[in-house]
């Protein structure tokens, strides 16, 4: 598989994502959404970034066991309940992006919504990864 980012100087500089991820393989791999649950079913972490971390190894965990890899991503999109408090912690948030998955990042976006399936739930990642 390869991948190309691509982030135009029309655009704004991207911080923590791609502006469009260009990307050849042979399989095209969608991600159900993840939240901070733990292997009991239980939304485990008091804070965004604890929950974050939490649902970003769950997404990375359902990647790998389809055979990918982090930079195969090539889309996430996270829901959060309050994207003032996503904005507040979204240095550390970067940060934990980097420990976790690395610097390839995907097109992302962060959308807020109401509120989520998981009601402790204080955000949700999904995507699509592409293959070899």
């Amino acid at each position: 598989m390869t991948t190309e980012r691509v982030n135009p100087p029309e655009l704004s500089p991207p911080a923590g994502f791609s502006h469009a991820v260009v990307a050849t393989g042979s399989r095209l791999l969608f991600l159900a959404g993840q939240t901070a649950l733990d292997t009991d079913g239980k939304v485990v972490g008091d804070t965004l970034p604890e929950q974050f971390a939490r649902a970003l190894t769950n997404l990375l965990t359902a990647l790998r066991a389809a055979g990918g890899a982090p930079a195969d991503l090539a889309r996430v999109t996270v829901y959060a309940t309050d994207i003032a408090a996503y904005r507040a912690h979204a240095r550390e948030l970067g940060r934990l992006w980097r420990e976790l998955a690395g610097r390839d990042y995907p097109a992302m976006a962060v959308v807020q919504v109401v509120r989520l399936w998981d009601e402790e739930a204080l955000l949700e990642l999904d995507g699509f990864a592409v293959l070899p």
